[in-house]
């Protein structure tokens, strides 16, 4: 497993468009959403400001980007390619190509956020304690794993063809509805409530709360639990249908 991890992390490094998605793209959408509101604005309700907001989304969606989209259209080209076939003939097992592709997109999920926080620290001045830069790195990193998971379900789910448009209608469905474009509380109550169901909504959330000095919220933690237990479950169900097909 540990040299499928490899494979997928040099595949990755190699592909020269990915990794302007993946690690600047969101860099770059900070600093047009983030770059050009004062420190002073806050988030309505809040005592976050704006910037810091944007930290923390950008972050959050470059991890997304990395882990979601990096997964999914892949494994679709790589089952209809014939690749997870030959795997399937090796001592790999099953559980072991799924968490190899999953720790792969994880690596690769940090440079992201990490270049977001530099950027955000050296053009907006952001600043927080050491702890809070550390376990703003760690929650989102972590928080990541989720929708890796998805992106392997989406893979055996849609065909070579059809992986780019579902992970697309996902990917920004999920970033927009679940706040991490705009703060939900200029939404309307009913969009609200939508949101607040979203495991984007609960993501955004545990930097957040970090970024005012607490620990993340109970409630976010579960629903990324929740939601890890159900992508995890689609995956291993769609992967057994997936091999009994080859």
């Amino acid at each position: 497993m540990n040299a499928l991890v490899r494979l997928e992390i040099t595949r990755a490094l190699r592909n020269k468009k990915y990794l302007f998605f993946t690690v600047l793209y969101p860099a770059v959408l900070f600093l047009l959403l983030g770059g050009t509101i004062d420190g002073s604005v806050k988030v309505s309700g809040t005592e976050l400001g704006m910037p810091a907001f944007y930290m923390v989304a950008m972050a959050s969606f470059g991890a997304l980007t990395a882990v979601l989209m990096g997964n999914s259209e892949r494994i679709a080209k790589e089952r209809e390619s014939g690749w997870v076939r030959q795997l399937r003939l090796t001592a790999l097992p099953g559980r072991g190509y799924v968490l190899a592709k999953t720790a792969g997109a994880a690596v690769l999920s940090l440079p992201a956020i990490l270049v977001v926080f530099a950027v955000a620290a050296t053009v907006k001045g952001v600043r927080f304690e050491a702890w809070q830069w550390f376990a703003l790195t760690g929650a989102i990193w972590a928080g990541s794993l989720v929708f890796a998971v998805l992106g392997v379900a989406i893979g055996y789910l849609a065909s070579g063809d059809t992986a780019r448009p579902v992970t697309m209608l996902v990917y920004f469905g999920l970033s927009m509805l679940g706040g991490l474009w705009m703060p939900t509380t200029n939404f309307p109550q009913w969009l609200q409530t939508i949101a607040g169901w979203l495991p984007t909504h609960a993501y955004a959330g545990l930097g957040q709360a970090i970024e005012l000095g607490g620990a993340p919220r109970a409630g976010d933690v579960a629903v990324l639990a929740v939601y890890f237990v159900l992508f995890t479950g689609a995956a291993a169900w769609l992967y057994r249908k997936d091999s009994m097909k080859a």
